[in-house]
């Protein structure tokens, strides 16, 4: 297992890129893209370029509307107690759904039953405890949704806010790496993120957030990371 810390900068633009590049080293046939629902994380011109049959599985059928018929779509629950789905994928990944799942444990679990052996799941989420984070899951979500438009307004239609509970949602911690290897995973990469844009309209907190996550990329600490970016793998062989 490899831990990096980084600081966050571009990590969300180029996140499709690290899927590419995953895709590029094990040549998966079928891939799920896990909550994608209106945003899928790849287009469909590098689908037909790579030739996947590449998955789109989201609770909300409202989600999946918002996307071409051309990508396949399935409406199932991942943290389902009951889940079941028949298809088995070489690759699995997921954006910014982790936070929003109510019990981590069992979302993984279900990652792995889907998974063929020697697959591999790929998570980007937030970390808690960043403040921005912990005052998220602390707060009612009406005034959550209210502050997340004051400091990072954005497309409501095509990107909206659900309810977070960032249960799993933890930097490197010896825990969340101990969580992960219960389930059966192994840890190939865990990418720990620093620092965020949440302050970028308040200038004096902006800069001193900028060289306190300069600090932490230093002096890392897995308590106090941003994001992560988790490269897991199924025991066998694809």
């Amino acid at each position: 297992m490899e831990i990096k810390y980084r600081l966050t900068k571009n990590a969300w633009d180029e996140y499709p890129t690290l899927i590419k590049e995953w895709i590029a080293r094990t040549n998966p046939v079928k891939v799920c893209d896990i909550g994608g629902g209106a945003n899928p994380i790849l287009a469909i011109d590098f689908i037909y370029l790579r030739n996947l049959e590449y998955t789109v599985l989201d609770i909300s059928q409202s989600e999946l509307d918002k996307i071409p018929d051309i990508y396949k779509k399935k409406i199932i629950d991942i943290e389902a107690k009951d889940f079941l789905l028949e298809d088995r994928f070489d690759l699995v990944f997921s954006k910014m759904l982790a936070e929003h799942i109510k019990n981590g444990e069992t979302f993984h679990q279900n990652i792995y039953q889907v998974l063929k052996p020697g697959g591999i799941a790929i998570h980007y989420f937030p970390t808690l405890y960043t403040l921005p984070f912990l005052v998220n899951k602390l707060i009612p979500e009406k005034t959550s949704s209210a502050l997340l438009s004051l400091f990072a307004p954005r497309d409501k239609f095509q990107q909206a806010k659900f309810p977070a509970h960032y249960d799993w949602c933890f930097g490197p911690t010896p825990r969340m790496l101990n969580m992960l290897r219960a389930i059966g995973f192994e840890i190939l990469e865990f990418i720990a993120l620093i620092g965020h844009t949440y302050y970028n309209r308040i200038p004096i907190i902006r800069e001193f957030h900028q060289k306190y996550s300069d600090f932490l990329v230093q002096h890392p600490n897995p308590y106090l990371t941003s994001f992560a970016q988790v490269i897991l793998k199924k025991g066998g062989t694809l």
